[in-house]
């Protein structure tokens, strides 16, 4: 079965607060929309990562961060 859509589309103004790898933006009709994931060894690994051992205790980060910055306030 074909089928021609004509559009015709204004759009004054648009904002996109995010897109990432595996979302898509689209305005109109499309005849079929094919989904595609790609998967690249870019770091030139040579296998898959180790396991993460022992969780660490509650509270702790598993990344060290520094300690936050203290702001004093001025009274005025």
């Amino acid at each position: 079965m074909n089928l021609t859509v004509h559009q015709c589309i204004t759009i004054q103004q648009i904002r996109i607060d995010s897109i990432t790898n595996s979302s898509h933006f689209q305005i109109g009709t499309a005849g079929v929309i094919k989904s595609l994931s790609n998967l690249y060894n870019t770091g030139g690994f040579p296998g898959p990562a180790p396991q993460l051992g022992q969780p660490p205790p509650s509270g702790e980060p598993l990344v060290p961060l520094p300690s936050p910055v203290v702001r004093s306030q001025k009274t005025a």
